[in-house]
């Protein structure tokens, strides 16, 4: 299996802590059944600056800590970026890191309250370089949950989403969750990772999160995503299917 967001590099975010958690997320996404992890440290999120350039010896010096360790997971670069405006300038190829620095997918993270507005334009911009951007946890996005056919835009527009384990299985609420599993249905999002970030409050639940997913939409559906990651890893063109529009009179919830 291979989780393609997660907070495992130490001290550089509001994950790991330390290489001493890490090596406790490390052993518990081994024993998730994960193989390989991206390691997406937040940047440009008003609290963490983490450049690509710097990104890369970080996943080499934990690679190297996990073979110390014997523990049998690879760690691949990567970043969860918050958009900003100038992310398709000439030049950011240094700053931005795409999905395991394969220069094809890119994470994307909105703020928690609204989607800006000239996120469809950076988007096509994007585009245009080649670049396919992959919105994270659009279940968690206050203005998507509660106008999900802006994801409808994104998505038939070119772009891709990943959902969260924790949101999958219930853990942040029955809106998330019912949200979550309407995004899946709709074909707008074609990938659940665990975003973890330790492994207390907000560990892996990966496991968890494909047997739901094979409860709730069958085999087929979750063995597509499990081979979705790898093609994204991989830089290559993802499964999808046609997205649908969500229709409902009104959806009640408490975000």
């Amino acid at each position: 299996m291979i989780d393609i967001h997660c907070h495992i590099l130490p001290g550089i975010d509001d994950g790991a802590q330390d290489e001493k958690v890490s090596l406790a997320m490390a052993e518990q996404a081994v024993a998730q059944g994960i193989t390989q992890i991206v390691a997406t440290p937040h940047h440009k999120n008003r609290h963490w600056d983490n450049p690509g350039t710097e990104i890369r010896a970080q996943v080499q010096a934990l690679n190297q800590l996990f073979k110390q360790n014997q523990i049998g997971l690879q760690v691949l670069p990567g970043q969860e970026p918050r958009i900003f405006g100038e992310m398709a300038q000439d030049g950011m190829d240094q700053e931005l890191m795409t999905i395991n620095d394969n220069k094809k997918y890119i994470l994307i993270e909105f703020p928690t309250h609204h989607v800006p507005r000239y996120a469809q334009q950076l988007f096509f911009d994007l585009q245009v370089k080649g670049l396919t951007p992959v919105i994270v946890h659009p279940e968690r996005n206050e203005e998507i949950v509660n106008h999900p056919n802006i994801l409808y835009g994104f998505i038939t527009d070119g772009a891709l989403s990943q959902v969260t384990a924790d949101s999958l299985i219930g853990k942040n609420g029955r809106t998330t969750k019912k949200r979550t599993l309407q995004f899946i249905e709709h074909n707008l999002s074609q990938f659940v990772a665990s975003d973890a970030h330790n492994v207390t409050t907000r560990p892996f639940y990966m496991q968890e999160a494909f047997l739901e997913l094979k409860k709730q939409f069958g085999r087929d559906l979750a063995n597509q995503f499990r081979k979705n990651a790898e093609m994204l890893i991989n830089g290559e063109l993802i499964n999808r299917d046609a997205p649908v529009e969500i229709k409902e009179k009104k959806f009640f919830g408490i975000f």
